[in-house]
Formats: structure tokens, sequence, C-alpha cells
């Protein structure tokens, strides 16, 4: 692990950092400065001349890396990575309770819950670590960008373990509600019991015949709304795409889904179709001070575009 960064966050993400190789003769001969190092370290695209001249390279006493520094084995660097303009989502995050540990948001639709790919400035922790003033705040679990409701989170580093393991240990009650078409030939409730895969670079998961059952969920048909039904959803599993998989498997997949049954080319910036997902509940005991929580999302169905 590097040093304590000199670099203080920016938009609510910490400097990258990169560190020169340890002492090897044969490999340090080909870089003789800094310069050359950060060249060949960094991919093309990065502009390592301007950043270097515009003093954006700090070594460990937050001091300028300079493109003729005599290059040096185990030195750290620091840098703040330039980052693509997104489509801004202006659909509120509403914190629905904050504390010294927790934060409960309900996130809207089309925002990442974390930065990656092209979903950076635009995601819960980008956001929420600037405008709460929350530097560590990291999620404790997963909730898909196109999926609504509610995403809780820790507010520093220390309180992550006890949380996440309640998720390991399937501690945490969560409820789902989702708008899909109705089946009359269906009976329900049912419970859906499968294995479920997603191959790194596909769009969509598989359902696996005769492996082990990874994937569980249990769904009631709840109500109705304009010819749809709302389906409450308790997943005892949380494999990726669960819930979607699953309604597909049994003939009702969810009203604007943009991977099942079929993967539709959405824009980037298309918000105008929100997945009719909404993570709706959650309750849990406490892991520190054994306080019984419950949480529940503001957003109902049908969920519209800009909520």
């Amino acid at each position: 692990m590097p040093p304590r960064s000199p670099l203080p966050a920016r938009h609510g993400l910490s400097a990258a950092w990169l560190r020169t190789p340890d002492s090897d003769r044969s490999r340090a001969d080909a870089w003789s400065t800094m310069g050359d190092w950060l060249r060949h370290r960094l991919p093309e695209h990065v502009d390592v001349a301007q950043m270097l001249a515009a003093r954006r390279f700090v070594d460990e006493g937050g001091r300028a890396v300079r493109a003729e520094d005599p290059y040096a084995p185990h030195r750290f660097v620091w840098f703040h990575r330039d980052l693509r303009d997104e489509p801004v989502v202006t659909a509120p995050i509403r914190v629905l309770h904050r504390d010294d540990r927790l934060v409960v948001v309900d996130k809207p639709a089309f925002l990442s819950s974390i930065p990656r790919g092209r979903h950076v400035l635009q995601s819960v922790v980008v956001r929420l670590r600037d405008e709460l003033g929350l530097p560590e705040l990291s999620p404790l679990h997963r909730l898909d960008r196109v999926t609504s409701g509610l995403l809780m989170l820790a507010t520093e580093q220390r309180w992550r373990g006890p949380y996440q393991t309640l998720f390991e240990h399937r501690a945490v009650d969560k409820t789902y509600w989702a708008l899909a078409p109705l089946r009359e030939d269906l009976e329900l409730p049912v419970v859906v019991r499968n294995h479920i895969r997603k191959e790194r670079g596909s769009w969509q998961a598989e359902v696996v015949p005769g492996a082990a059952v990874n994937a569980e969920t249990r769904i009631e048909l709840e109500s109705q709304v304009d010819g749809r039904g709302v389906y409450r959803l308790t997943p005892r599993t949380g494999r990726t795409h669960q819930l979607r998989v699953h309604l597909h498997g049994l003939g009702i997949p969810i009203v604007d889904d943009p991977l099942y049954p079929v993967v539709r080319d959405v824009e980037v910036d298309d918000f105008s179709r929100p997945l009719q997902l909404l993570a709706g509940e959650v309750a849990f005991t406490d892991p520190v001070d054994g306080s019984a929580r419950r949480f529940r999302s503001a957003r109902r169905l049908p969920l519209v575009a800009g909520d």
C-alpha cells in the first residue's frame, strides 16, 4: 500500500497513484528520468508532457515531479485523472437516513452506485462524498445502475466490515417491487431456484440447467396497475441480474428492461424509460449496537423519468 496521498480528493475521488519498480538495473537503465518512466507507464492517450508542465504529478512530500527528475526505484507518484464529460442525471438522490456509521439513500435509475467505466462523476459515491463531506463513503452492497431504490453506505472504512458481513451472511431482509406483465396461467406465489451465470463481457446473464442452485427468489403478485402486475420480490441470494432473469424466465420480463428479453441499444443520455424495478425495503439487526433497523423507499411504481 502507498503512503497517505499528498493530494486531496477531487470531485469526491481520491488521487490515483503509481510506483516505480523496485531496484532492477536491467529495467531501470531504460528510464533515465521520471518523465521517461511516466511516458512508458501511462497509456498513449494520456498527455504526460502536458501534465508534467502543469505540475500535476507530485511525490510523497507533495512536491511536483519534473520531467527531468532522475529516475529512482520504489518511488510513489500521485495525480488526478482527467474525467470525460458525462450526461448529468438530474433525478435526486434522496438521503433517507444518516448517522455516524450509515447513510441510506433512495437512488434514482440511471445513476451508478460506484464510479466505473463511463459513469464516474455521475455515481452515488462520488456525488455524495462531495455533497455530504464524507471522503470515505462506500457502498455496502450492489445496485445496478438502472435499478432504483435503497442503497446502504458506510460513512467510514472502519464500519464497512461489520455491515458487509450482514450481506455476506444473508442477514439482511431485502424486498423489491417490479412492474411486469400479467399471466393468468401463472400460479403465484412461486419460488424460483436455479443457477445463474454471467460471463465477463456479456450483457446478459444466463440460466445454467442442471447446475447447483445459486439463485433463489420468491415472487408474489401484490396488485395491478394499468393492466400490469406489481410483483413483490424477495430474493434469498444476490446474483447479478437475478430478479430480471427470474421474471424473464417466467415469461413476465420487467417493464422497460433494456437487457431482457432482448438487448436494446439505449443511448447513455437517454433517461426516458426507467427500469420498473425498485429496491423497496431492507431490514436487519445492527451488528454494532444490536438495534432493529428498517428502511423503505419513498418511490413507488410505476417509476417516472426524472424522479
